[in-house]
């Protein structure tokens, strides 16, 4: 998944104001205790991210 298909899903998921902060302050379980902004920087692939912020939404299936 590209970065910006992810970022626009986070700002469909959280909407357009808070996905930024979410992503910078929300500690993901899936992701090792990291932030989606940390784990971005560490090289983690998006759809992995994704899948992680999926899951600990627990958006409907139809946004995976």
């Amino acid at each position: 998944m590209r970065l910006t298909d992810f970022w626009e899903r986070m700002e469909t998921a959280l909407g357009s104001g808070y996905a930024r902060s979410w992503a910078a302050d929300f500690h993901v379980a899936d992701l090792q205790g990291r932030t989606v902004d940390q784990a971005l920087s560490d090289g983690e692939d998006t759809q992995v991210i994704w899948r992680a912020v999926h899951k600990t939404l627990n958006l409907h299936p139809k946004y995976r």
